[in-house]
């Protein structure tokens, strides 16, 4: 039997705005460091001792994953970093108000665009360049993404970098975002396309998964750790 968590970052600014992020880079506020610490407080608790941590490339989650093994004595662990576990692409809803959003496109097409698994939001006008991303091929760099396209972009590095050190039996972290480990969640669990609308991934919990030597789930714990004050 092997150990995978998966963990959603701490608050972040846009988070507490209710803002889209997707491939924005914004901070962990106050509590979201909180959050990370205290996550990563349960995970020490639980006493999981791993090979390797998985992140995106956004600095909210970089950072809880920096906290989270600094909390539970892993430092010397590599970090590997990949735009693959970024956040799905929100496109032109990016820094809008969730609410707003709504009253200006109606609830049920917002809906659509956040939680159905195929829906694609309103598309930037032309790809993001920034430095991080400037050794990928244009086509790989989305104007918007569907849930389904975010699962596309991920599978390869599952498959590739962390299912053949789990089938060695290492124990694995990723520290990502709430549609990157919903699109991993499908996978693992093999939930429907459907099904998926109904899936949330809370901010600072760790979901300790134990995996049979084929991969598959035999036991799904959430941890709910409490950070020190929801006031910040």
């Amino acid at each position: 039997m092997v150990k995978l968590v998966l963990l959603r970052h701490g608050q972040s600014a846009a988070n507490k705005l209710n803002m889209y992020t997707g491939w924005s880079d914004v901070p962990l506020t106050k509590y979201g460091e909180q959050e990370a610490h205290a996550a990563g407080q349960a995970l020490a608790q639980v006493g999981i001792n791993f090979t390797a941590i998985h992140t995106s490339v956004l600095v909210r989650a970089i950072k809880t994953a920096n906290i989270v093994t600094e909390e539970i004595h892993q430092l010397y662990l590599p970090l590997f970093k990949t735009w693959r576990l970024n956040e799905r692409h929100y496109g032109a809803l990016r820094g809008l108000n969730k609410d707003w959003t709504r009253e200006k496109f109606g609830a049920e097409q917002v809906a659509l665009w956040r939680r159905s698994f195929f829906a694609v939001p309103p598309q930037l006008s032309s790809p993001d360049h920034d430095r991080r991303y400037q050794d990928l091929p244009n086509d790989a760099l989305p104007l918007a993404e569907s849930l389904a396209m975010a699962y596309q972009r991920i599978l390869p590095y599952w498959q590739d970098q962390i299912a053949p050190q789990l089938r060695a039996g290492n124990n694995q972290l990723v520290v990502a975002h709430g549609s990157t480990l919903r699109a991993m969640i499908k996978y693992l669990e093999q939930i429907s396309d459907t099904d998926i609308d109904g899936v949330e991934v809370a901010n600072g919990e760790p979901i300790v998964y134990t995996l049979n030597d084929q991969l598959q789930v035999v036991d799904k714990q959430i941890l709910q750790p409490q950070a020190e004050s929801s006031t910040l």
